[in-house]
């Protein structure tokens, strides 16, 4: 499963960009819908402030 940081998310949106499901949604942190999720890692890969994170 793929997380997000709440506390070092900056909602930059780099990871919603770059997610090839539309899985991610930009609110005050990112939220990854994770029944609509692969689990690709993209997002992890792109987040600039290494908040998302495989568990």
């Amino acid at each position: 499963m793929i997380k997000v940081i709440k506390e070092e998310c900056t909602a930059c949106g780099a990871c919603a960009d770059v997610c090839p499901q539309d899985a991610i949604v930009i609110e005050d942190f990112a939220v990854i819908d994770n029944d609509a999720c692969v689990e690709c890692g993209a997002c992890i890969d792109e987040c600039p402030q290494d908040a998302i994170v495989e568990e």
